[in-house]
């Protein structure tokens, strides 16, 4: 059972169990002839009770949103290195993307530098596409600052990272400096957290310094 599908039932049961127990104490009360007042207290504890629970599934259902659902990528995986890079260059952007493909939720990087692709690694399209930078990716390089599609089918630029699996959910483009970008697609929208924004950022400046040193 997929996780989301455990996480619904939990959110519902407090509803079903109020429900049934309602129910019981309803159909017990009218098949009672004589009614006690010890048997009418304890109706009215477990009419609290039920209503108590059924409260507190609705709440939960408003408080605990839905999981986003995963989707298998279209593509294969994939380990390419920049021949020309350094080693110390190669084992930096392999450290980097290790890092973030068991740790965030990650499934796709591509790492554009001075106009070379230094790195694909993750699950990416069989046929191997060029890497061209639309406007998305050369607005980050202009401004300095990452941006998050959260959902990318509902942005029209999708279509300028075609060298990402056609069905990449979500994606995050990290400058590197001036000079290059870090590209990380994921199998779910709205997946990366704050704290994996942050934790992306701190990564990216390191590779970013080990770069402009190696390279430049």
């Amino acid at each position: 059972m997929a996780k989301s599908d455990q996480n619904q039932i939990l959110r519902i049961l407090p509803i079903v169990v109020g429900g049934v127990g309602g129910t019981l104490l309803m159909i017990n009360r009218l098949l009672t002839p004589n009614i006690l007042p010890s048997q009418a207290r304890s109706d009215v504890v477990g009419v609290i009770l039920s209503a108590l629970l059924i409260l507190t599934g609705l709440l939960w259902q408003q408080i605990q949103p839905r999981s986003p659902d995963t989707v298998k990528l279209i593509g294969e995986e994939t380990f390419e290195l920049l021949p020309d890079l350094s080693e110390v260059g190669k084992t930096e952007v392999a450290w980097a993307s290790s890092l973030l493909l068991n740790n965030t939720v990650t499934k796709s990087i591509v790492i554009w530098y001075e106009g070379k692709v230094l790195l694909r690694r993750g699950i990416l399209p069989s046929d191997s596409q060029e890497v061209k930078l639309g406007a998305i990716v050369k607005r980050v390089l202009d401004m300095q600052k990452p941006v998050y599609l959260v959902d990318l089918k509902v942005y029209p630029g999708r279509i300028e990272f075609d060298y990402l699996p056609e069905n990449t959910q979500g994606v995050i483009c990290q400058p590197l400096g001036k000079n290059g970008v870090m590209i990380l697609g994921a199998n779910a929208p709205r997946s990366y957290t704050k704290q994996d924004e942050n934790w992306i950022s701190g990564i990216a400046d390191k590779v970013a310094d080990t770069l402009l040193r190696e390279i430049n």
